[in-house]
């Protein structure tokens, strides 16, 4: 009867990855989420899961509301929207507008990403909000981030103002970081802009907060933040070569603090890890046995070119396994998803690669099947008693 095959390759990828365990990054952050976008490995991950006060990082999400509004026809770049006294009344970081103002969507935009405006995300969100209230497209937005799979986000308005149950995990803001990156690249470079003088009104809040930009490190991205409550934050990214890292940290005691981290969180992903090809398209990895086919084996071959991260010193194997139950019945048809293969470097999190029939095999014959009916009863005569029928 089929069983559950569980085989280990110490050796597989022996000649492919080599490393030691990853050093871990002790972050001084009370939250952390480092994410290679590249492969999709997993570099850092500290109380990831736990909902927090975002502060102004909850303003991507609005942005991405926004960003899907522009794309959809809803909203336009150059369509001024009105201002209300409820957008008018927030402090902290504003673009100083007041209720005599329409102001082109594309300008509340950079006002919201360059230089934080509190007002212009209320700006946008009763735009857009299905109640025309802030607090409707709050609403709106935990809706959103739901079906986005932000299982940890609540927003009780849009700019991330402190108020009871408005809250984002990390791995939520990396997730919506990849989303605006990857659906939204012809807004992205505006993330990247590190002034802003909108209408000459607000010197003192032209430049943007993240600290990364400009240190040539590759940085183009996204968002700060700060409260007394959560501390300073920052939503970031940075490019190097063909590699993007995406990483989101928060609780930090001064900006000074969030600016040193980041820059050491950005240099250690990149230069304590490299890409590697670990599979080519089609390569083999191993035979399966086949019941009743024309065959007594299958090839269980990769469908893609398959990457990952390691460490970038020592000369440990990484582990790496093959999991399927077998042996497969015939007929089978080439590229059926058969297996699965686990990679597991030490200290990163496990990748996983669908395995594939490498050909078709047909089902086996007449003299097939009775040769097949043949070796099972020889096999259970030959076990004895319990081996009977």
């Amino acid at each position: 009867m089929p069983g559950l095959i569980n085989r280990l390759f110490p050796g597989l990828l022996a000649l492919l990855l080599f490393a030691l365990p990853a050093n871990a990054f002790e972050t001084k952050a009370r939250a952390a989420f480092v994410l290679d976008q590249t492969t999709g490995t997993v570099l850092l991950s500290k109380n990831a899961d736990q909902p927090l006060p975002p502060a102004s990082m909850s303003k991507l999400m609005t942005l991405y509301v926004a960003f899907e509004a522009i794309r959809d026809g809803r909203l336009s770049v150059g369509e001024r929207l009105p201002v209300s006294s409820h957008a008018m009344s927030y402090g902290g970081s504003t673009m100083f507008l007041d209720t005599t103002d329409r102001v082109k969507v594309e300008d509340l935009l950079r006002g919201i990403i360059v230089l934080s405006g509190n007002d212009a995300c209320a700006v946008i969100a009763e735009a857009l909000s299905p109640d025309g209230t802030e607090a409707g497209f709050a609403r709106f937005m935990t809706q959103r981030a739901q079906q986005m799979g932000m299982t940890n986000s609540t927003f009780a308005n849009s700019n991330g103002w402190p108020a009871p149950g408005h809250r984002m995990s990390m791995r939520d803001l990396a997730l919506l970081a990849n989303r605006i990156i990857s659906d939204f690249p012809e807004f992205y470079p505006m993330f990247a802009e590190q002034e802003f003088k909108f209408d000459g009104r607000a010197p003192q809040n032209a430049r943007n907060r993240n600290p990364l930009l400009g240190l040539g490190i590759g940085a183009d991205g996204l968002k700060t933040g700060h409260t007394n409550e959560a501390g300073y934050g920052l939503v970031g990214s940075a490019v190097q070569g063909d590699r993007r890292v995406i990483f989101v940290v928060s609780g930090l005691d001064t900006a000074q603090a969030r600016a040193e981290e980041a820059e050491a969180i950005v240099n250690w992903a990149f230069r304590q890890f490299a890409q590697k090809q670990v599979i080519r398209e089609g390569e083999i990895l191993t035979e399966a046995e086949v019941w009743m086919g024309e065959t007594p084996t299958v090839g269980l071959a990769a469908q893609e070119d398959v990457s990952t991260l390691v460490p970038v010193l020592g000369a440990d194997k990484v582990p790496a396994e093959i999991v399927y139950t077998g042996p497969f019945s015939a007929p089978i048809r080439k590229g059926q998803e058969l297996a699965e293969l686990i990679i597991r470097p030490e200290g990163l999190e496990e990748t996983r690669v669908k395995l594939v029939a490498d050909r078709d095999v047909q089902r086996g014959g007449f003299m097939v099947r009775m040769k097949t009916v043949s070796s099972i009863l020889i096999d259970r005569l030959n076990k004895g008693p319990e081996g009977a029928f």
